[in-house]
C-alpha cells in the first residue's frame, strides 16, 4: 500500500519511497477531479456549504502529497525527485487551471456570492467565500487580457462590471 494514499497528520517519512510518489499524485489528483465534479454536477441550488466549502475541503489529499514531496524536494533534494517533479509539476499546473478555469464551478461560486447580504454568514465564512470570488474574477481579468488581446482599459472596465 502507498503510505501517501493513507490520511495521516504527520508524514510517515520512514515508509515513504521515491517510488510512491507519482502514484500517488495521480491517484489525488483523479480524487480531487472528482470532487470538483461533485460540486459542478450537483442539482441543488449553490449554497456556500455545498459549493464554497466543498471547494475549500477538496483536494486535500493532492495538497498534503504535495506539501511533502515539495519539502523533501527543497530539503533532500536528489536526481529521482527532481525528475519526478518535472513530471508531475505541468500535472499538478494544469489541474490547478481547470479549476480556476471551470465556467461551471464560477457560476456557482457567482451565485452564493450575489446572495451573500442573505446568507448570515460569520466573519470567517464571508471572507473565505470574498477570497474565493475574487481569486476567479482576477483570473478571469488575467485571462481576458491575455486570451482577447483587448486594451487593459477595456478589460478593466468587464473587471469592474464583475465585482
Amino acid at each position: 500500500m502507498n503510505p501517501l494514499l493513507a490520511k495521516f497528520d504527520t508524514a510517515p517519512f520512514s515508509q515513504i519511497e521515491n517510488e510512491h510518489f507519482k502514484p500517488a499524485f495521480l491517484q489525488a489528483i483523479d480524487d480531487a477531479r472528482s470532487e470538483i465534479d461533485a460540486i459542478t454536477s450537483s442539482t441543488e441550488n449553490p449554497s456556500f456549504q455545498n459549493t464554497i466549502e466543498a471547494l475549500e475541503f477538496s483536494g486535500q489529499q493532492l495538497d498534503r502529497i504535495s506539501s511533502v514531496f515539495f519539502n523533501l524536494n527543497s530539503a533532500e533534494t536528489n536526481e529521482n525527485i527532481q525528475k519526478i517533479a518535472q513530471e508531475v509539476s505541468p500535472l499538478l499546473s494544469e489541474f490547478s487551471n481547470d479549476i480556476t478555469l471551470n465556467e461551471a464551478l464560477f457560476k456557482r461560486i457567482k451565485s452564493v456570492y450575489s446572495q451573500k447580504d442573505m446568507l448570515n454568514l460569520s466573519v470567517e465564512q464571508q471572507t473565505l467565500l470574498d477570497k474565493k470570488y475574487k481569486q476567479y474574477i482576477d483570473t478571469l481579468y488575467k485571462n481576458m487580457l491575455i486570451e482577447s488581446g483587448m486594451s487593459k482599459w477595456q478589460a478593466n472596465l468587464r473587471y469592474l462590471a464583475l465585482r
